[in-house]
């Protein structure tokens, strides 16, 4: 007498023993306090308020200064401000008559997050400026053709370094730049620059100074930095620009502030940040990227506290850009007293 093993429940019709949902999905749980999270986010006023202390010099804001970013009464400040720190996105301290807000510290990257990449990245999919991506056949030869076509430009390096550069500068683009268009010579661009800063590093002191201007996108105020100090100081300087999560194309309320200033803004387009960047800079001016930019000796590093013109109203475009306009002034008053100074105003 046979023993039978009691039969297994069928399995769904075409599972094929695939995971369920669950296995892949966020938890619901999880769903819902990161949706009440983002639902006290999801409110305009909210967000000005909210860029409004992550700008701020100290990284703080007194709610009377506070309420100048709307025309909107004291209590209904103090709402959209309770409704934030209600959700743990502020934190807030009274100090005499007024209280101060600041983001809370374990929500600081998210918020960064949200309003240097995340915010942009939606403004430029609402202008409808995404560009497909064309494929190459066989992009390894295409790219090796454009190793040997810069080989001749830098005699001083090996060929190896220079195909290596620019396969790497092509990955970097089509990986994490969202470069989406024109990718092969817009590597070419790319790795001719890093060639130069590699170049650079390893020649002695005595030439003309670098400055290197760092955000998160390099679609906004670092490319406006260093096209302004260009504007001013033409061949006297080298000015680079790099982010360190770049967007795919400068931001379209940037472009016209670039075309005023002569530059080319595919030009320009938003790269990486590399080490050889860095070493070949020798001034550093952070802006809102943070830590992520690598401290090198005998680099002289500024971080400087400016508005995000992406996220800012034409007003406050003009006035970010007269910000960056005035410290970029400054700093090149620095640099070259003797030829700056009367530096000439806005074109």
């Amino acid at each position: 007498m046979s023993t039978l093993s009691p039969e297994r429940p069928p399995a769904p019709a075409g599972s094929d023993c695939a995971p369920t949902p669950e296995a892949h999905a966020m938890g619901a749980q999880a769903a819902a306090q990161v949706a009440t999270m983002l639902k006290a986010l999801a409110d305009p006023l909210r967000l000005r308020m909210l860029s409004f202390i992550t700008t701020s010099s100290t990284g703080e804001a007194c709610v009377c200064d506070i309420a100048t970013v709307a025309d909107v009464s004291q209590p209904t400040v103090s709402h959209h401000l309770k409704v934030l720190k209600d959700v743990g996105v502020l934190t807030s301290e009274r100090r005499g008559t007024w209280v101060w807000y600041r983001v809370a510290p374990d929500v600081r990257g998210a918020v960064t997050a949200l309003l240097d990449s995340f915010a942009p990245a939606a403004l430029d999919a609402a202008h409808h400026r995404a560009r497909p991506l064309t494929g190459l056949g066989d992009v390894d030869a295409t790219l090796t053709r454009v190793a040997d076509d810069l080989a001749p430009r830098f005699p001083d390096l090996d060929a190896d370094l220079v195909l290596r550069t620019v396969r790497e500068s092509y990955a970097a683009l089509a990986r994490g730049a969202g470069t989406t268009a024109h990718l092969v010579p817009t590597a070419q661009r790319f790795a001719a620059q890093r060639l130069a800063d590699i170049t650079r590093a390893a020649t002695p002191a005595g030439h003309v100074p670098q400055v290197l201007f760092v955000c998160v996108a390099n679609a906004g105020r670092s490319q406006l930095a260093a096209a302004l100090l260009h504007h001013y100081a033409g061949d006297t300087v080298i000015a680079r620009s790099a982010g360190s999560a770049p967007a795919a194309a400068v931001h379209a309320t940037v472009r016209p502030l670039l075309a005023e200033l002569g530059t080319d803004a595919e030009a320009v387009f938003p790269k990486p940040l590399t080490d050889d960047a860095v070493r070949a800079a020798d001034v550093v001016i952070t802006m809102g990227c943070g830590d992520t930019c690598p401290i090198l000796p005998g680099k002289r590093y500024e971080d400087w506290v400016v508005g995000d013109p992406a996220l800012a109203s034409p007003e406050g475009v003009a006035a970010i850009r007269d910000d960056i306009d005035a410290r970029v002034r400054a700093l090149l008053a620095d640099l070259l007293p003797s030829t700056t100074d009367r530096p000439e105003e806005h074109p």
